[in-house]
């Protein structure tokens, strides 16, 4: 396949023809990374021609990316309009996988998610309309739901207030009710209000809330899988955006104990790449089965609650390091519990998740990671 260049210098492959009994070209932004390269994976073998879009930034990739040869790839920014034009060439669906992730270092990284999430899913959704392109998959997260959810002693559904520093920093660290007591965490369902807490949790919900707007006015199919608590082979290794299980995982690795923040007992659901990449594809699917301006979001988990002490005992079991150090430090942004029911994407998309919680982390306890990546 012959390439040019874009108006930006990104090389950008002509438009392809594809084999009769693909499902179609499939764009990837972002499908150098951890997950998006999992969902190429997956894509390749179900079928799909794929673009890659991915531009590579340094805090994120830490070397050159390792891409199926049978992938297309274009190294450009998703929010540069010429570079996402020119990858659309041709394109039948959109699994929107670019973002700047994790909870962020401090505050001065705010316009950085902005741009990159917001400006940059404005950018893409624009782009596709212009193309003709009515298929979008889009990554979003728990973190738009802020704290779990909750029931009180009396068994009412409750939704608590942002945890306080003071209590925080005397180490109580599980929500209460108004009276001082105790509340019960439960599954949150797609239903429940979303309460977004910090800055990346904001921009995941306005991508939804873009990608809702562009279905009902261009007339688009649009899925947004809220990925609970991703991990697996290929996470990177040391970046301050990584998620905990890639934290515990590099400090093993390099002879050290994982450190827990607060007293380890925060619950989550665990959920690995594969699966994470599997609920893309299922989600394709129903993209292509719906009605004009239909837009839906999906939980994405494994169904399993654990809890973030459990996973740093089972990885440093799994890889024979040291037990892991309950610190009692905390981060304000943090949430304290948030489970997922992905019983919506079970029951209308008919995906499951494939890999059990002790397999998972018997594999991720020695599987490779991603290279250190620059500042």
């Amino acid at each position: 396949m012959s390439d040019a260049t874009g108006a930006s210098g990104a090389t950008i492959p002509s438009d392809p023809t594809s084999a009769s009994s693909s499902p179609g070209l499939l764009l990837v932004t972002g499908g150098a990374g951890f997950i998006g390269s999992a969902v190429v994976e997956q894509a390749l073998g179900r079928g799909w021609s794929v673009r890659v879009l991915d531009s590579l930034r340094p805090d994120v990739h830490g070397g050159p990316p390792t891409l199926d040869p049978r992938v297309d790839f274009v190294h450009g920014d998703v929010r540069d309009a010429a570079v996402v034009d020119a990858a659309l060439v041709g394109v039948d669906a959109v699994c929107h996988q670019a973002a700047k992730v994790g909870l962020g270092v401090d505050f001065q990284d705010a316009p950085d998610y902005v741009d990159s999430n917001e400006h940059g899913t404005a950018v893409l959704l624009a782009a596709m309309d212009r193309a003709g392109v009515d298929r979008l998959v889009v990554a979003s997260s728990m973190v738009v739901y802020g704290e779990g959810s909750y029931r009180t002693g009396a068994g009412e559904t409750e939704r608590p207030a942002p945890r306080r520093v003071a209590d925080l920093d005397a180490g109580v660290f599980d929500p209460r009710d108004a009276e001082g007591e105790l509340l019960e965490p439960q599954l949150i369902a797609e239903d429940a209000p979303l309460d977004p807490r910090n800055v990346y949790a904001i921009t995941k919900l306005t991508q939804e809330h873009l990608s809702t707007s562009w279905a009902r006015s261009t007339g688009g199919r649009a899925a947004a899988l809220r990925y609970h608590n991703v991990y697996g082979p290929g996470m990177p290794q040391n970046t301050p955006y990584a998620g905990v299980a890639s934290l515990f995982r590099s400090a093993l690795e390099r002879g050290e104990a994982p450190r827990v923040y607060e007293d380890g007992a925060q619950r989550r659901d665990f959920v690995h790449v594969r699966d994470i990449a599997s609920a893309n594809l299922a989600a394709l699917d129903w993209t292509g089965t719906q009605q004009p301006d239909s837009f839906r979001a999906f939980n994405v988990g494994s169904g399993t609650v654990h809890t973030i002490g459990e996973m740093a005992e089972a990885l440093a079991r799994e890889a024979g390091g040291p037990a892991p150090v309950v610190t009692g430090q905390y981060r304000a942004g943090d949430v304290r519990h948030v489970t997922a029911s992905s019983a919506r994407l079970r029951d209308e998309l008919g995906w499951s998740p494939g890999v059990s919680f002790e397999e998972g982390m018997r594999e991720f306890a020695t599987a490779p990671l991603r290279a250190a990546v620059g500042g």
